[in-house]
Formats: C-alpha cells, sequence, structure tokens
C-alpha cells in the first residue's frame, strides 16, 4: 500500500472525544474520511463544508446498518484504506451488580459492532490486497482495574480479535492492530461514555472507592488526546504497523507490571504447568 498519497479513512463513534478529533486531523491532512455516529446531522455540523468528508447516521448495534454505511463509504471513495474502530463506552460495577441488558448493550458496541464492521470491510480489502484494520481497545482490556470487569471483558476480546485477524489477512497484505490507550483527557469520563451500573451493592466498597476516583480525574489525565490522535495518523502510514499499540505514560507502566506479572506466574507455577504432558 503506498503510503505517500492521501488515504481514506473510515472511523466509528467520531461525534465526540477521540474519534471527532481523528476526523478534524485526517481532513486538515487531505485525507478523506467516512465516519459514522449514531446522530448523521450532529456529526454533519461538527465539519464544515468538505468534500472529503462523509458523514454516516449508523446504528452499531446492527450488522445491516453497518454493512450499508461500509458500502457507502466505497461508493463514495473507491476503497477504504484505513478502518478505525473507536466507537465504545465504559460500562462499571461488580458483576453482581451489572444486568443482563448493561452486559449485552456494552458487548454490542464495544465488540460486535466491531466483528461486524471488519467483515464489512475486509472484502474491499482483500480485493485491493491491501489495508489496515485499528481496534481502539484500552488498558483496561491488557491490565484491568477494579471496578470494571465486564469493561475489562470486553476490552479484552478486542486484544484476542485483533491478534487472531492480523494472521487471517496476513496473506492479503491487510494489517490489524490493537491500540491501548490509558487515560487521555476527552468526555470518556462524563455520563455520554460512562456508564455505571444501576445496582449497587453496599457490600463493594472498594469498587465505589474506586469508581470515585476516576470520575475525580475527569479533565486532570495525563494524555493529551490530539497527541493520542496524531500517534493513531501515524500508525495508519505505517508500512509495517505493530500488533499492538500502547497510548500513554500510564498505559505502559500498567502494562509492564501485567508482562512482569505473567512472567513471574509462567516462572512460579512452571513445574505444574509442565506436569501435565504424556
Amino acid at each position: 500500500m503506498e503510503h505517500t498519497n492521501q488515504q481514506t479513512w473510515f472511523v466509528t463513534g467520531a461525534s465526540k472525544g477521540l474519534g471527532l478529533s481523528l476526523v478534524k486531523q485526517l481532513l486538515a491532512a487531505g485525507h478523506s474520511v467516512a465516519a459514522t455516529s449514531r446522530d448523521g446531522s450532529k456529526l454533519a455540523s461538527e465539519i464544515n463544508d468538505n468534500p472529503n468528508f462523509l458523514a454516516l447516521e449508523t446504528n452499531l448495534a446492527s450488522r445491516e446498518s453497518i454493512f450499508e454505511s461500509i458500502n457507502k463509504a466505497i461508493s463514495t471513495f473507491g476503497k477504504i484504506d484505513v478502518l478505525v474502530n473507536n466507537a465504545g463506552y465504559g460500562i462499571g460495577g461488580s458483576l453482581e451488580e451489572v444486568s443482563e441488558r448493561e452486559i449485552n448493550d456494552a458487548f454490542d458496541i464495544n465488540l460486535h459492532a466491531t466483528i461486524n464492521t471488519i467483515a464489512a470491510v475486509l472484502p474491499s480489502m482483500r480485493q485491493n490486497r491491501s489495508g489496515h484494520i485499528i481496534n481502539i481497545s484500552s488498558i483496561a482490556g491488557f491490565n484491568p482495574g477494579i471496578g470494571w470487569p465486564t469493561y475489562a471483558a470486553v476490552k479484552a476480546a478486542v486484544f484476542g480479535l485483533t491478534e487472531g485477524l492480523s494472521q487471517d489477512v496476513a496473506e492479503f497484505g491487510i494489517k490489524a492492530t490493537v491500540v491501548a490507550p490509558g487515560a487521555f483527557r476527552t468526555e470518556f469520563l462524563t455520563g455520554s461514555s460512562l456508564v455505571l451500573s444501576e445496582t449497587k451493592l453496599p457490600e463493594y466498597t472498594a469498587i465505589r472507592e474506586s469508581h470515585k476516583k476516576m470520575e475525580a480525574m475527569d479533565g486532570k489525565q495525563q494524555g493529551d488526546p490530539e497527541k493520542a490522535v496524531s500517534a493513531i495518523i501515524e500508525l495508519g502510514k505505517m508500512e509495517n504497523p505493530p500488533v499492538h499499540l500502547f497510548l500513554g505514560s500510564d498505559a505502559y507502566r500498567r502494562a509492564t507490571l501485567k508482562i512482569e506479572q505473567l512472567t513471574k506466574e509462567l516462572e512460579d507455577y512452571k513445574t505444574l504447568t509442565l506436569s501435565t504432558d504424556f
């Protein structure tokens, strides 16, 4: 894939936060962008008339709606070079507290939408024998914090999905990367991007403390969203991108701790691990 030329990007969850910043930086750099939002007109109003921009009102809980949007983007721009699965939100609460509906909604947007968007774009990328699929996970998908087990589960699934996908599509010249940001100063800690379980059991004092601390961080996060977006754009231009990219010094620290913990457990229980072979 020639990276010196302008590219066509498809970005989900583009109405705010990292998604909106990404769209604006890409357009400023002269790329073509198709972007999804639940409210297409609101998204269109965020961007001044730009022939390189296509706002797509998309219901990410609907496979049919996703396929329609991908097909419209391809018919408008001819191809999609980079797909960014950015749509998602946090769900907090112990596994006793989150309802089945809250769990299903979280998996629909954070995981099923990602799978469906990839399935929709792959035929075109395979035909072009090029393309880059970037799935936005979270450091919580690699090293979870207390009080977010459902969110950790769904974001860990995005890790596994991307790692498997990268091997499946390698023969077609398609790349896949999972991006794991730490805390960035976006709207993520507000009610529009973060859901706490409606049920709250008084016994879970450590979880309540954790959630309080998290909410107090709003506006004080260490990560600069504009710099995160620049890093994602750089990633999309790489000839040989990594399968994993962690963003932020906090993500780096948490990833390092997790790797150290895994290595220690592997070695500490090596005898038991190796005892099961014939």
